[in-house]
């Protein structure tokens, strides 16, 4: 059963390597060059997609989390204006809540870096096998070059739409040349693949 699953996976990349084989031979001399839209595939991608929700929902958890020890912590301040200043029991209640509150900035700062680093982690591997599958598909076709670029069409409604299409690198391309779709596809076999072996132990 596992060697007809990969099977499977070997024809479907093989597919998806060929489908870009018109960028090839529509250069048939001279350096042959593609293009590809990396921010379109990590914004569509579902896998991604899931594993930033992933973060996102802890980050949502942990800010409810914070905001119930905020809460809490407000509590306390009330309290410590019913003591006069001065007296032990303001003293002790001011401490405390001094400690409250250090301990609650400290945990926020170290809970929003984990997870910062988590989402950092999320694009740098997904980047790694992204950069894989363009180099496999530009071996494959014998393309030397591929460029990034962004095929997002300019809003002219939204002025940071407009000044990301005016700052476009590429200002034509043959849609031909784009690589794009392919390596979704490839990605999307790759971490079906991965999650077969991992199943699979």
């Amino acid at each position: 059963m596992r060697s007809i699953v990969k099977l499977a996976i070997v024809l479907t990349l093989t597919a998806a390597l060929a489908s870009v084989t018109t960028v090839a031979s529509a250069q048939d001399s001279g350096h042959r060059i593609a293009v590809v839209d990396v921010a379109k595939i990590f914004k569509e991608h579902e896998a991604i997609k899931a594993q930033v929700a992933a973060v996102e929902s802890k980050l949502k958890s942990y800010d409810e989390q914070f905001k119930a020890k905020r809460e809490e912590l407000q509590k306390e301040v009330e309290k410590l204006k019913t003591f006069s200043p001065g007296t032990p029991a303001y003293t002790q209640q001011e401490e405390k809540v001094a400690s409250m509150e250090s301990k609650l900035r400290l945990e926020m700062a170290r809970t929003r870096k984990e997870l910062a680093d988590a989402e950092a982690k999320i694009y740098f591997d997904n980047y790694q096998q992204i950069a894989a599958a363009v180099a496999d598909v530009a071996k494959y076709n014998k393309i030397n070059l591929v460029l990034r670029y962004n095929s997002e069409d300019m809003d002219k409604a939204k002025g940071d739409s407009v000044v990301r299409g005016v700052m476009k690198n590429i200002v034509y391309h043959d849609s031909s040349m784009d690589m794009t779709a392919a390596i979704m596809k490839i990605l999307s076999q790759r971490i079906a693949q991965g999650n077969a072996g991992t199943s699979a132990r």
